[in-house]
Parts: structure tokens; C-alpha cells; sequence
């Protein structure tokens, strides 16, 4: 028998008139794992041997957060559901009622790096390479809001899959596509990222391994999410979510390979 979603109230506490929702809650403990894991990564050799201090998470994490809400909430609009916003302009910044696009945070978080770096007279790449590793948890983060929401049904299932759900107002059982992507788009690539980023890399190859591993892994993921919308390729459909994952792939595989070829004629280990 499907299990039921749990579909709980989206308002986790209330403090007078403020109401403090789960989604918002779940990008909070996204920020804290930011700088959690970031104060552990500042200790490893190669890291530490680059000066980076505490003071330079906070500030990254500050334009990482105008990156990923800014970016993360156009994104939304412009990807995926541009008729309904620009019908009701005000709901764009009703942020607390979900609808975040990792693609456009994602963009949103590089131009917010690229406007630290220089501010602080680092190197786009190292900046990069430094805080690929911190993000994939705390995109788990905001999958597990969408779930608590009730967001991002997954398509129909099998009713004899063992974590076959009923969603709130849709029909059928149906993959948990949230839970799906925290833990593969998530969990997955940062148990593969961190050891990956713990050793001394080419410049670059940290963030491009990101990337590439994000879009594998969301490409694959989307085959279990109602599409937003989809176009046919060669016959075959893809994906709003695949679609722009693809460019994540391809530019990931691209950049990792010059990395590392960069690295190999320049005859040394390391960034140069």
C-alpha cells in the first residue's frame, strides 16, 4: 500500500505576526552547513597553505546567499513558470511559498563569487574550487524544504514500489522526486566531491568536477519529477530540468579536461 505524504504544516513556528516557514528554515540550515564545513575545509593543507581565514567565509556567504535567492527566484520565473509570475509580478517575491531553480542559483552564486573575487584579490577558479564542495548538502537542504511543501511531485509509480507516495491533490502514487534529488543530486555528490576536493587539484577541476557531477546526477534524477516542461529530441523527450543540465555536463567535462591538461604542460601538481 503507497505511504501517504505527511504534508505538514508548512508554517514551522509563529513568533507574533511572523511566521517562520519550513522552506525558509531549510535554507537557513543550508547556510550554517556553508560555513560549517567551510571552517573544516580551511584546515585542510592545500587550503590552508592559500591564507584563506574564517572572516572570507562570511563574506562569501553573504554574496553566496544574494546569489542563490536572487538568482535561485529568476531563475524560477524565466525557466520554468514565466506566465504565472508575470501574471502576478507580486508572487515573485513570496520566496517562503517554495519555487527556487538551482540552475539559476547556481548562475546567480558564480556572479556573486565573481564580484567577491574581486573585491578580495583572489582567483575566480580558486573561489570556485574552494566552495564547490560546501554546496551540495545544502542543496539537499532546499530538496527536503520542496518535500515538506509538497512541491516537485514525482511521476506515477508502481503501487508495489515499497516508498510509493500519495501526494496532497494529485492523483496516484507517485515517485518522492525531492527525496530522490537531496539524495542523489545531493548526498551523493558531495560524498564523491569532498575526498575528491580534500587533495591538492588542478585549478579549476574542483569546480568543474561539481558541476559535472550535479548535472549527471539532476539529469538522471529528472526521469523520476513531473516535468515543468519538456522538449522531444531525436525523438525522445528531455526535460526542462535536463535541459539545463546539459550545458552543466558538457561544460564541466570540458573545463575538467583542460584542467588537467593545463596542469600536465605546465609540468606541475597544483594550481598555477
Amino acid at each position: 500500500m503507497p505511504l501517504m505524504h505527511p504534508h505538514p504544516d508548512p508554517v514551522a513556528f509563529s513568533l507574533g505576526p511572523l511566521a517562520v516557514h519550513w522552506y525558509g528554515l531549510m535554507y537557513l540550515l543550508a547556510f550554517g552547513l556553508f560555513l560549517l564545513l567551510g571552517r573544516v575545509r580551511i584546515r585542510q593543507p592545500h587550503i590552508a597553505a592559500m591564507a584563506w581565514k574564517k572572516e572570507d567565509l562570511d563574506d562569501m556567504l553573504f554574496y553566496g546567499m544574494l546569489g542563490v535567492i536572487v538568482g535561485g527566484r529568476l531563475g524560477e520565473v524565466l525557466f520554468y513558470e514565466p506566465a504565472k509570475y508575470f501574471a502576478d509580478p507580486i508572487a515573485i517575491f513570496k520566496i517562503w511559498q517554495g519555487g527556487m531553480s538551482f540552475h539559476g542559483g547556481f548562475i546567480g552564486v558564480m556572479i556573486g563569487m565573481l564580484v567577491w573575487s574581486r573585491k578580495a584579490g583572489r582567483r575566480l577558479g580558486d573561489v570556485y574550487d574552494f566552495i564547490a564542495p560546501l554546496v551540495p548538502l545544502g542543496y539537499a537542504c532546499g530538496r527536503i524544504g520542496n518535500f515538506i511543501n509538497a512541491e516537485l511531485p514525482g511521476r506515477l509509480a508502481d503501487p508495489s514500489l515499497p516508498w510509493a507516495m500519495i501526494w496532497p491533490n494529485v492523483a496516484g502514487p507517485r515517485h518522492p522526486s525531492p527525496l530522490y534529488q537531496a539524495l542523489v543530486d545531493g548526498v551523493l555528490v558531495f560524498l564523491i566531491m569532498w575526498p575528491y576536493a580534500a587533495r591538492q587539484r588542478p585549478r579549476w577541476a574542483v569546480g568543474a568536477m561539481f558541476t559535472l557531477l550535479y548535472g549527471c546526477a539532476r539529469f538522471c534524477t529528472e526521469y523520476f519529477r513531473v516535468p515543468d516542461w519538456q522538449i522531444t529530441v531525436l525523438g525522445m523527450p528531455i526535460t526542462s530540468g535536463q535541459v539545463l543540465s546539459l550545458p552543466m555536463m558538457l561544460v564541466g567535462a570540458g573545463v575538467l579536461v583542460w584542467a588537467y591538461r593545463r596542469d600536465r604542460l605546465a609540468g606541475v601538481q597544483g594550481p598555477q
